[in-house]
């Protein structure tokens, strides 16, 4: 049976979103191709009729993990002002709900300590989609006139990776909550936003 391009553009998502979960979940050296065509229901052999390699699969995957931050980013910010919207990211991201979505969340923590075993083709993937998000930020701070609004964003970006990993490595919640809070109220302090 032959399938139409949509057809097979649509089978090639899915394999995509199994395997993003499966990165984020167990890290991209412990993925099996087996694994996750098992889990988008469709047999080992079809892998081949969408991908060349695992490292085919791994860096797409990748490139899809950060184009749903990247969606995620849009849903913060289209139709606010620069400040609102920076704010509503920035609530998402340090959120307990972001915390606990290891299989939806940024890839940027869930893929930082597997990036010095990863190929060139994963890691390429992996600074493009982060260089577009600290973009994509580094716009809204430069809107509310912060200078050398690149840099800042790249540094606000770090931090509010290095808070949700240590908020997702602390075992007491209370605790994990406080350092989201404490984060989150130091970078709107930082960015001269007022919390809503």
């Amino acid at each position: 049976m032959r399938y139409d391009a949509e057809h097979k553009l649509r089978t090639r998502e899915r394999i995509l979103r199994e395997a993003a979960k499966a990165i984020r979940a167990e890290g991209p050296h412990r993925v099996g191709v087996a694994a996750v065509m098992r889990q988008a229901d469709m047999t080992h052999g079809g892998f081949y009729a969408h991908f060349d390699s695992k490292e085919a699969l791994i860096a797409a995957a990748i490139e899809r993990m950060f184009e749903d931050s990247r969606r995620q980013w849009l849903r913060s910010t289209e139709g606010r002002e620069p400040a609102e919207g920076l704010r509503a990211f920035i609530d998402y991201y340090l959120s307990p709900q972001h915390r606990d979505a290891r299989r939806l969340g940024c890839p940027i923590p869930a893929l930082a300590a597997d990036l010095p075993r990863l190929r060139p083709r994963c890691t390429q993937a992996y600074a493009a989609g982060a260089r577009r998000l600290i973009d994509a930020m580094a716009g809204h701070l430069h809107a509310l006139g912060h200078g050398d609004a690149g840099a800042l964003a790249g540094s606000v970006m770090s931090e509010l990776v290095g808070a949700l990993s240590l908020a997702r490595g602390e075992p007491d919640r209370e605790r994990s909550d406080a350092l989201l809070d404490a984060s989150r109220h130091h970078i709107f302090q930082r960015l001269k936003l007022e919390h809503s």
